[in-house]
């Protein structure tokens, strides 16, 4: 198998594995996984996993970015934000799930929020999940980071 098979042909290494996982509605579809955790990254504005493949397995690798690899927000130095990632900030108020700052800007449409507002703000550092290792948690949360409090000062100056 090769890289460009991942996620269009399924080769099951282990059939007795595989057919108890599938009896158990673990695996969803045959050949799906790589597509989904590629979505899924994509979703939330992480970077896309590093893939090695080799004759007999292949490895999937998340990168992780550095907590102590950040840029300080200065007056002079301020990231680019579009008006929706600008609008995000101003109502962030501490934590607050995704229908409660949906709510305060007065969207509706969950997709285009996702997209426009809280994706970008979150690539771009400004906020962050309070449950970063359950991104889909019925308790998640949001809030600024401390570059987004940083900017909103700036702006505020």
């Amino acid at each position: 198998m090769t890289e460009a098979d991942l996620g269009r042909k399924s080769i099951p290494r282990n059939p007795l594995l595989f057919g108890m996982l599938y009896r158990m509605d673990a695996v969803e579809h045959i050949g799906s996984g790589i597509k989904r955790i590629k979505q899924i990254c994509a979703d939330y504005g992480v970077v896309a996993p590093e893939i090695q493949v080799e004759e007999d397995w292949f490895t999937v690798s998340f990168p992780r970015v550095s907590a102590t690899a950040t840029t300080e927000v200065t007056p002079q130095v301020s990231p680019e934000v579009t008006p929706e990632v600008g609008k995000i900030l101003t109502v962030i108020q501490g934590e607050m799930s995704r229908m409660e700052i949906q709510n305060e800007l007065g969207l509706i449409d969950e997709k285009h929020f996702r997209e426009h507002y809280q994706q970008p703000a979150i690539a771009m550092g400004l906020i962050e999940m309070t449950v970063p290792d359950k991104p889909r948690s019925s308790r998640q949360k949001y809030r600024l980071t401390e570059e987004g409090r940083k900017l909103i000062e700036v702006d505020k100056k």
